[in-house]
């Protein structure tokens, strides 16, 4: 498995984790971290870049993805959902050498791997619906 892919399935671990553990997720990073001694030194930066990321912009993140996510409540979402959700875009809006369809794609693979049966779907449509809006649409202007 590639280190970028490895380290998404970690930086949601810890969304996880922080999320229904009403934690800080810098302390459950950190905890994982410290569980996780021998973890690669660039899988681990990609996980903290993700983590540190989602949580410095958690209400901008959270409030994209209540603007694109109609007829859903954030917190009536499932945990790992919302948390793909936040992870992706997190990466869309601010990690630019990520291409789109590379975030995007990764983020559905989470979704489906740890979510439910829909979740691929669910996550798919909300992350290409931000994207075109806001992404796709800045690089047309630019």
């Amino acid at each position: 498995m590639r280190k970028r892919t490895l380290a998404r399935e970690w930086a949601l671990k810890i969304l996880y984790q922080a999320d229904i553990g009403r934690r800080s997720i810098a302390t459950v990073a950190q905890d994982s971290r410290k569980l996780e001694e021998n973890l690669d030194k660039e899988i681990w930066d990609f996980t903290y870049t993700l983590v540190a990321g989602v949580e410095a912009n958690l209400k901008e993140v959270d409030a994209k993805i209540k603007q694109y996510a109609t007829n859903w409540q954030i917190d009536r979402m499932a945990v790992i959902d919302r948390n793909v959700l936040r992870l992706g875009i997190f990466e869309l809006n601010c990690l630019i050498d990520v291409p789109p369809k590379v975030t995007i794609n990764e983020a559905i693979e989470l979704a489906k791997k740890y979510g439910d049966i829909d979740s691929g779907k669910f996550v798919n449509g909300i992350l290409d619906k931000f994207h075109k809006a806001e992404i796709a649409a800045y690089k047309k202007k630019s």
